[in-house]
């Protein structure tokens, strides 16, 4: 979850500032938690305290209403009787990494990622893009290789992962989709090296900067199994004190 937060924090200063290389500050002295953060922190709540996701992505973000939500986000959250409308938004693949850490089957993976975007991005592709987001995360905590990573997601999502970063960077423009995000940002780690390479490599493509890297952090971490110390305490200076703690109780029960 800190990865996911991480890649969140580190790209969020160039989501309307798109870069095209790898050449960086890791941390610009503007770059802050987004949306992106305040809701991965909602699901790792709902999951800890058997509170729907309704419940508690809704609490969350209004208690961080000026995070950065899309507008059909934010008329969902100001509702009285809130429903899902439809969204195919990448929204539904950047909050959906816990599920990847707290459930020990892909059936179960699936069916909670499912549940996670559907209060809100209740179409195929959104749904989609979350499944895809937290099987990813579930397979490189459980010691899958980037090569059956890529060929089941490839596989079972229809993702096209045969592609490079480098093959996407020079066309590659700001796309809310999640069928324009997810496989990029799954892209983006598996031609990594390192948790810090992945998030470099999803900030190069100069697109929605914080969610690719939001969604490349979650699975780099699993895969690589911690943060660099020096990433990880920047992360947490940078979160306040509420969300922090939830994301420290989801690490005591689920990732150590």
């Amino acid at each position: 979850m800190i990865g996911a937060i991480g890649g969140d924090i580190i790209g969020s200063v160039y989501e309307h500032r798109p870069i095209k290389n790898k050449d960086f500050p890791l941390f610009h002295p503007r770059c802050t938690f987004t949306d992106d953060t305040v809701l991965t922190v909602a699901v790792a709540d709902a999951i800890l305290t058997g509170r729907s996701y309704l419940q508690s992505v809704r609490t969350l973000a209004h208690h961080y209403p000026h995070a950065g939500y899309g507008g059909s986000f934010m008329a969902w959250l100001q509702a009285d009787d809130p429903h899902p409308y439809n969204s195919w938004g990448n929204g539904a693949a950047m909050r959906v990494s816990p599920v990847g850490f707290a459930f020990n089957s892909e059936a179960d993976v699936l069916m909670e990622a499912e549940k996670t975007a559907v209060i809100s991005h209740n179409h195929p592709e959104g749904i989609k893009g979350a499944q895809a987001t937290a099987l990813a995360v579930f397979l490189a905590r459980t010691g899958q290789t980037k090569e059956e990573i890529r060929a089941q997601i490839g596989r079972q999502f229809g993702y096209d992962l045969k592609r490079s970063i480098d093959d996407i960077r020079p066309t590659y423009t700001f796309d809310i989709s999640c069928q324009g995000t997810v496989p990029e940002a799954i892209i983006a780690f598996l031609d990594a090296t390192s948790y810090e390479d992945a998030i470099r490599n999803a900030v190069s493509l100069g697109g929605d900067s914080d969610t690719l890297g939001c969604i490349t952090g979650a699975i780099a971490e699993a895969y690589y199994g911690h943060i660099p110390t020096g990433i990880s305490q920047k992360i947490q200076e940078l979160l306040p004190p509420d969300l922090f703690e939830i994301t420290k109780k989801f690490y005591e029960k689920y990732m150590t």
